[in-house]
């Protein structure tokens, strides 16, 4: 009885959502109010029952369920009422975004989908705001619901590349990005985010651990250097040479953390540059992603 409790709550929201949407005559509302009743009263549920929710609304999962079997849904349109509010809720998501407020994103772009279903900008848009607040599986189901309803949209691809990539998904995330720019060949931030995956995909099947370029087992297990670091870390502690104001213990750390760096570079004159395009690439260029 437990499923159908949730069930019959889920319609029950659904049916309270369209007594609230302002589009129905008194006769219409009176007969969802007794239906919402009726239902309440057979299966003992009421408005406080928030246990008995859905993860989504009821239209969702049924919008969900149509693409996920290639359904086509029918060709209904919102009512225009319901488009300018959508596209109004969309905006005041835009904002929350540029104002880092990113649940309230999420719930004005559900809100606008409500009303909507088939627009596959605010389902993009929402798969934003989820990244940002690190709901990364969200993020991607959202990515796959615009691309079922618009496979040309290349921020859907795009965006699902980035959602990949922070899970560690890199083939994934590179077939995505390829996509995007097979739909947009001039966009930067796809060519950008393309080759941060590829690195970091590179940098997962190297046999080196730390992905740079070099063998840091190798140059730690060279006695020399060893035996010099050593050297100058006694001195720097406590030997001989120790000054006042412990400036000579300074210099001699500096000394040694300059020969290790020497040491390094002698092993890969390239190592410089790759350390550098290994911290870029720490962060995508979807920081500054923009809203439709």
């Amino acid at each position: 009885m437990a499923v159908e409790k949730r069930l019959a709550f889920s319609i029950v929201q659904f049916l309270r959502d369209q007594t609230h949407c302002g589009a129905l005559n008194s006769d219409e509302q009176e007969s969802l109010e007794v239906a919402i009743q009726c239902l309440e009263n057979t299966f003992k549920i009421n408005a406080s029952d928030c246990h008995l929710a859905a993860p989504q609304p009821l239209t969702e999962i049924f919008l969900n369920s149509l693409l996920k079997n290639n359904l086509v849904l029918p060709e209904t349109s919102p009512s225009p009422e319901d488009t300018e509010r959508a596209e109004q809720l969309k905006n005041e998501g835009n904002n929350h975004m540029k104002e880092e407020n990113y649940s309230c994103a999420v719930e004005c772009y559900t809100k606008a989908i409500n009303l909507d279903l088939r627009n596959a900008v605010y389902y993009c848009n929402r798969a934003a705001a989820h990244s940002k607040l690190g709901n990364y599986t969200e993020a991607m189901g959202d990515c796959e619901r615009a691309i079922g309803i618009d496979p040309s949209y290349s921020k859907a691809y795009g965006r699902m590349g980035l959602a990949l990539t922070a899970m560690n998904k890199y083939p994934e995330a590179i077939s995505y990005f390829k996509k995007a720019l097979v739909l947009d060949p001039e966009n930067d931030t796809y060519k950008s985010n393309l080759k941060i995956a590829e690195q970091k995909q590179k940098e997962t099947v190297s046999p080196t651990a730390t992905g740079l370029g070099f063998d840091m087992a190798s140059l730690i297990n060279n006695p020399a250097f060893i035996t010099n670091i050593l050297r100058m870390m006694t001195n720097a502690v406590g030997g001989p040479s120790a000054g006042v104001g412990g400036l000579s213990d300074i210099s001699s750390l500096i000394e040694a953390g300059q020969q290790f760096a020497q040491q390094i570079q002698q092993q890969n004159p390239e190592l410089i540059e790759q350390l550098r395009n290994h911290i870029r690439s720490r962060s995508f260029s979807g920081s500054a992603d923009d809203h439709s």
